[in-house]
């Protein structure tokens, strides 16, 4: 192994290991988390490191070591290093579930794939641009297109200037931010298929008024409740239907009946009403008119909800089954 080959926390780890555990120990309480997971992983990568390479190590660093330092079991020494100088609870926290695995975590690139563009947006609006580059470099053109969208325009274009001049990635480093993502924005919920519970969710906040559905998911969002993108694509309330194209609302009241739609529109606004008939037959118009004409102080405002209910959940089934697309979020 050629020094001049050697990534500088690769060269940190071997002057650390030929320092001897005394002294190695003590400066290893000065390394921050992160800093000694990737002096560790770069341990785990070195070979036997002749003398005189050790030398134009040490050279390099401008520090003095003493002689008979030798060849090197880097990966080895660096764990008795650890073990000795740090507890058994520190060495776990720094290594996470690789640590004693000998083995490394595969990519987890393709995982990243399935994730929702707006989740590893969000994500990477907290990263460094950096970081975010390299991560979106990885990953398929159309995700890693979709998640420049989540993001703000400002950093959308930072991170697109940073990708354009990234070059070849060290596979050290590459390691280091694979288990990085795995543990940050992999581990725990972000790893599993969450649809199941926000349809769940999506359908129980479907049930609620509009004013009082707003009122929730800004509740949920104030307290950074995770994959709240994915619920909010699944809800629909009967005031959405103005958010809708026309086209949406021509396929949508094309297979409603006419006193399903007469119901919906008792007590509603002036503007959601004419939303709604100039998306039906001219037939249909008058006849609808004519019923809402007579008043609408007599109706039930219980049969009103569960009829607009009724049209909410017929959109959300047509938008499922690829009918018509749901409004936009910025819409909304």
């Amino acid at each position: 192994m050629n020094a001049m080959n050697l990534s500088r926390p690769q060269k940190a780890a071997a002057i650390l290991v030929a320092m001897g555990k005394p002294s190695a120990g003590k400066l290893l309480r000065f390394f921050k988390q992160d800093e000694l997971k990737t002096l560790i992983e770069s341990a785990r990568l070195l070979k036997t490191i002749p003398q005189s390479e050790l030398e134009v190590i040490v050279a390099e660093f401008e520090d003095e070591f003493t002689e008979g330092a030798g060849q090197l079991d880097s990966a080895d020494q660096m764990d008795d290093l650890l073990n000795e100088t740090l507890t058994p609870d520190q060495v776990k926290a720094i290594m996470g579930k690789e640590q004693n695995s000998g083995t490394q975590a595969p990519p987890v690139w393709t995982e990243i794939e399935k994730l929702d563009p707006p989740r590893l947006g969000a994500f990477l609006a907290t990263e460094h641009p950096q970081t975010s580059a390299v991560v979106l470099s990885k990953i398929g053109p159309q995700m890693a297109a979709n998640t420049l969208l989540a993001l703000d325009k400002p950093l959308r274009s930072e991170i697109v200037r940073r990708m354009i001049s990234i070059a070849s990635i060290p596979e050290t480093a590459t390691k280091i931010l694979e288990g990085q993502l795995r543990a940050r924005l992999l581990g725990d919920a972000g790893s599993r298929d969450t649809s199941a519970g926000q349809i769940r969710v999506a359908s129980l906040l479907n049930e609620l008024d509009k004013s009082q559905l707003d009122e929730v998911m800004q509740d949920l969002q104030d307290a950074g409740t995770p994959n709240l993108e994915g619920v909010k694509s699944r809800l629909f309330s009967f005031e959405d239907i103005m958010l809708l194209s026309q086209k949406g609302r021509v396929t949508l009241f094309d297979g409603l009946s006419s006193e399903l739609v007469t119901m919906c529109l008792h007590k509603a606004d002036a503007a959601m009403v004419e939303a709604v008939l100039s998306s039906i037959g001219a037939r249909s118009r008058r006849m609808i008119e004519a019923e809402l004409g007579q008043g609408s102080d007599s109706v039930p405002m219980a049969e009103i909800i569960k009829a607009r209910k009724s049209v909410a959940a017929t959109v959300i089934r047509l938008a499922r089954e690829g009918a018509i697309e749901m409004p936009t979020q910025e819409a909304a």
